[in-house]
């Protein structure tokens, strides 16, 4: 019996050209890349995802087990980038702590939840550790995606409320709305939703939200947001 190797095998999956492409060459190669993976365990501590994962890998942890996800849409990186600069701008200049885009991990009692964008309070700055968040943040951007939609408004809805996060926001630019929860005892209370108008925060204190910024194309220019606060 021939013995072929993880090469001979990949290409043999391939019926044979007279001349290889450069699109059957790009198939052999992502062949071999799924046979050479590493295969992925079925249950895991967090210390054992942590060092599974790297800083690429966009996975998740939940109760002993790893949730893959999806990579960002153009509009989604759009959003989060403009909320990243236009909230470190205005943490940095009042010290009120700490934003922190995706990826970093926040660990939850069963779980460990990449969110889109976090924000870490000064007083609470000694739950972070080198690569995440042990405990919750004090304020927890989602930006929904079809495929995302499901655990956004779900699974981590009620891992957020139950972890003690004091505020939510799940920005849905498909549908252009915004809904705004705040952490009331150990229940989530709907504070503001909608396509347009002002959200103002309770962790970040003097920030209004004007809805309407997240669905404009092109979004407005981050220093004329940045004037209109009063920042610059």
């Amino acid at each position: 019996m021939t013995t072929l190797t993880v090469e001979q095998h990949a290409a043999s999956l391939v019926p044979p050209q007279p001349a290889a492409s450069l699109q059957e060459a790009a198939l052999r190669r992502r062949l071999l890349a799924v046979l050479q993976a590493p295969a992925q365990p079925d249950r895991m501590t967090y210390e054992e995802f942590l060092a599974w994962a790297d800083e690429d890998a966009l996975a998740e942890w939940v109760d002993g087990e790893i949730v893959m996800t999806s990579p960002a849409s153009r509009p989604h990186q759009d959003i989060s980038g403009f909320l990243n600069s236009v909230l470190r701008a205005l943490v940095e200049h009042h010290a009120l702590g700490v934003v922190l885009p995706a990826p970093f991990q926040m660990k939850l009692a069963r779980s460990s939840r990449e969110p889109d964008l976090l924000f870490v309070a000064a007083e609470h700055q000694d739950r972070l550790r080198s690569s995440y968040l042990d405990g919750p943040a004090d304020m927890v951007v989602e930006i929904v995606s079809p495929e995302s939609v499901g655990r956004d408004r779900g699974e981590k809805f009620t891992e957020y409320e139950a972890g003690g996060v004091p505020e939510y926001w799940l920005l849905d630019p498909q549908r252009q709305w915004a809904e705004f929860y705040r952490l009331e005892g150990e229940r989530y209370r709907l504070a503001f939703a909608g396509a347009e108008g002002e959200y103002r925060s309770t962790v970040l204190p003097g920030f209004g939200l004007r809805v309407e910024w997240l669905w404009q194309q092109p979004l407005p220019p981050v220093l004329d947001v940045l004037r209109e606060l009063g920042l610059i």
